[in-house]
């Protein structure tokens, strides 16, 4: 009879709770929260702001100077349709999850960025919503720690969501330090 099949385990410390796994990939068990669809329209409004004026610089000059600068305008084309390519890929990628712990945000399809901040070591949150972004109906979460590196953000959340996250995460911070 072997004698380890009989002894009991002892159990050398406390047992910490299970927490998901948050991993560069995949959604480790966690709750995702995407932000709003909004997003990608707002910041469609502002790449059209910004190629206006050099699709009819381009326009102008390839009318009224040169033939050869028909490739000017193409070359805008292509690259304002890259960036709203970019734009509609980069968006829906944007996401974030609340943990016991810590406020997890992950963003990028090909390029991808996990941050996680403990919600003991936040400072403060604070909501920001621009004109257009109030037009939409959003607002971006920053987060502010002790080090600038560590803080993160969450843009186009709608105006509710953010300001009850504000909310949460202010009193989880609170509770979190009180705890040191």
């Amino acid at each position: 009879m072997d004698p380890s099949a009989t002894a009991p385990t002892v159990a050398t410390g406390p047992v910490a709770p299970s927490t998901p796994d948050v991993t560069l990939f995949g959604d480790g068990g966690l709750d995702w929260r995407p932000v709003s669809p909004k997003l990608a329209t707002a910041r469609f409004v502002v790449l059209g702001c910004v190629a206006v004026l050099p699709l009819l610089g381009a326009l102008a000059l390839a009318i009224f100077v040169s033939a050869w600068l028909w490739l000017a305008v193409a070359f805008v084309v292509v690259v304002v349709g890259w960036v709203a390519w970019v734009i509609g890929r980069q968006v829906p990628m944007i996401s974030w999850a609340e943990t016991a712990e810590e406020l997890v945000i992950r963003k990028g399809r090909l390029f991808r960025t996990v941050v996680s901040v403990p919600y003991g070591r936040l400072q403060f949150v604070d909501v920001q919503s621009g004109p257009l972004a109030r037009k939409f109906g959003m607002a971006t979460v920053e987060l502010h720690t002790a080090s600038p590196e560590s803080g993160g953000q969450i843009p186009g959340l709608p105006t509710e969501v953010a300001e009850q996250l504000r909310e949460r995460l202010a009193a989880r911070g609170e509770s979190q330090r009180a705890g040191l």
